[in-house]
């Protein structure tokens, strides 16, 4: 038989688990891309893991000169929390980097 002091203490324990818990929607996905490379960030792509392509470019017709900085929401609906970046710099070099997870970083320096 249960007594009503197991039920108190089990109920509290799920209170615990059900508020420790966030549901993967519920992240922030928003991470600060830094250039500290000494060049000029052109453009930058951020795509989740379950895309076929790399979408548009992130800066439109602004570019990220080296020391600036830019926040990025990464929140495109669909739950995910990786994400491949792709970023083209103005001497033509491009750095592409897989498996990000925008949900436990907060910031993602290039340099």
């Amino acid at each position: 038989m249960f007594s009503r002091r197991n039920i108190v203490t089990a109920m509290a324990a799920l209170a615990v688990t059900a508020t420790s818990a966030i549901p993967a929607f519920a992240l922030d996905r928003r991470v600060r891309i830094v250039n500290d490379t000494g060049y000029v960030l052109v453009e930058f792509y951020g795509s989740n893991k379950g895309s076929t392509s790399w979408e548009e470019d992130i800066l439109g017709p602004d570019v990220l000169r080296s020391g600036q900085s830019v926040m990025v929401n990464f929140d495109d609906g669909t739950g995910y929390c990786m994400f491949d970046f792709k970023a083209v710099f103005d001497d033509g070099d491009v750095l592409t980097r897989k498996g990000v997870n925008i949900c436990e970083i907060g910031t993602y320096t290039y340099n």
